[in-house]
């Protein structure tokens, strides 16, 4: 039961992550993103991952990596667009 709530709150961790990168990625915006911020938020992501993995605990895992992957296509396409410029 603790498992699947963290998956719940993983699953919706991620899809929170959904409009940000379709506003990159598909809408071509990056107006008011902060690189230095998501670059934090990424690290926090990959020492809690880190942490999920020393547990051992699969929903932290899984919830950390798949957000750092949001984060990352993020991070992409911003850099990719403000090249671009």
């Amino acid at each position: 039961m603790l498992e699947a709530i963290g998956f719940a709150a993983g699953v919706l961790g991620i899809v929170a992550w959904i409009p940000q990168v379709k506003t990159v990625w598909v809408e071509k915006r990056h107006d008011g993103v902060s690189l230095p911020t998501f670059a934090v938020v990424a690290l926090a992501l990959t020492l809690w991952m880190v942490y999920g993995i020393m547990l051992p605990s699969a929903a932290i895992i899984f919830s950390n990596a798949a957000a750092l992957c949001m984060i990352l296509a993020v991070i992409i396409g911003i850099t990719k667009l403000r090249r671009n410029q």
